[in-house]
């Protein structure tokens, strides 16, 4: 597979990066001057009439946005802000609201997953602006909106970016597309508010607050009926009568392998392309074994009717690098000055 070529590739420094270079300068060129077209307004860029905060990741490949947008509208709610979430829906044909039942196909498995996480408003459209618009409009009490992805989307302003960097999968050999992993340079996170680590830490501090995100594991929850529950000590002493199987389709299903040899648990694994649908067939070869999964894949698989089948619920947990603040207490410092700037300019 071409792109599992590429994912090697980007780990390393050899002849074919040496290869690709020429085009990596050439995407740095492009990608500098449509930074400098928005920036003097060549490109429009439209504001929305609340403020926006952008998760979002300067590599390709999954890097963790998701547990840490669950997780921001988690505290920002407990804060006494209305959050809404915006997305591209990736892999969905749907725009518009997105609710815990919604299919996945249509709507894209991560914002299914986050509206049934959050209980925010939900809401996709590739048009980040637009997607906003129509989220106010159908939900007129939310105050502030996270953006899941889209740090490269400038056609939408921003009050806030977070930039999200897994090392050293994310980073790779350090260089842009398509000689390395990096839609910017490495000095992009520079220009941020915030940077969250969730892989190792860098080994110099960064130049803005960050924190290292860890990833608390739940309890094993059915796949076919989403509430279920079954502990690791069973799984692990049936897996001689039923062999278990992990299945991941996530941006780097060699962290869900791993997490499971940690917890004891040897299985056969089935790494999976990011954001996979699957079917039936998928399955026909395992009956009789115990399937273990994502939540992300298992928004995917709720409907087939597996009788076997296990996901692991996980939450994001923050800890400040170098400092003591903590990341909701920086996202609301940030905003409440954005506010008061705000009403300034207005008097």
């Amino acid at each position: 597979m071409l792109r599992t070529w590429f994912e090697r590739q980007w780990q390393t420094s050899g002849w074919a990066q040496c290869l690709l270079l020429p085009l990596s300068w050439l995407f740095a060129l492009l990608a500098a001057g449509r930074r400098y077209g928005y920036r003097v307004g060549l490109f429009s860029s439209q504001a929305l009439p609340v403020p926006v905060i952008i998760v979002g990741n300067i590599s390709v490949g999954g890097v963790g946005k998701t547990p840490l947008v669950i997780y921001l509208a988690q505290q920002l709610r407990d804060a006494g802000y209305v959050p809404g979430i915006l997305s591209r829906g990736y892999g969905g044909q749907h725009r518009g609201e997105v609710r815990p039942e919604s299919e996945p196909a249509l709507c894209g498995d991560e914002p299914v997953l986050i509206a049934r996480r959050t209980g925010c408003p939900v809401w996709v459209d590739p048009t980040r602006a637009a997607g906003g618009l129509a989220l106010l409009k159908a939900h007129p009490e939310v105050n502030v909106l996270i953006c899941d992805d889209g740090l490269q989307h400038y056609a939408l302003q921003r009050d806030i970016e977070i930039a999200v960097v897994q090392r050293p999968l994310g980073i790779g050999n350090r260089r842009l597309l398509p000689a390395g992993p990096l839609r910017e340079s490495l000095r992009r996170l520079r220009s941020v508010d915030l940077v969250v680590e969730t892989g190792q830490l860098p080994a110099t501090p960064a130049p803005v607050n960050t924190y290292q995100l860890r990833l608390r594991t739940g309890t094993w929850t059915s796949v076919a009926d989403f509430s279920s529950e079954t502990s690791t000590e069973r799984l692990r002493g049936q897996s001689v009568e039923q062999p278990l199987v992990a299945m991941a389709g996530i941006g780097h299903p060699q962290r869900f392998f791993d997490l499971l040899a940690t917890m004891g648990l040897g299985c056969e694994q089935r790494p999976l392309a990011d954001h996979y649908a699957y079917s039936q067939a998928d399955f026909i070869a395992l009956r009789g074994k115990t399937i273990l999964m994502t939540e992300k894949d298992a928004v995917k698989c709720q409907h087939l009717g597996l009788e076997n089948a296990w996901f692991l619920p996980m939450s994001a947990e923050l800890s400040p690098v170098g400092h003591d603040q903590s990341l909701a207490e920086s996202v609301i410092g940030l905003l409440k000055h954005k506010h008061a700037k705000e009403v300034k300019n207005e008097s």
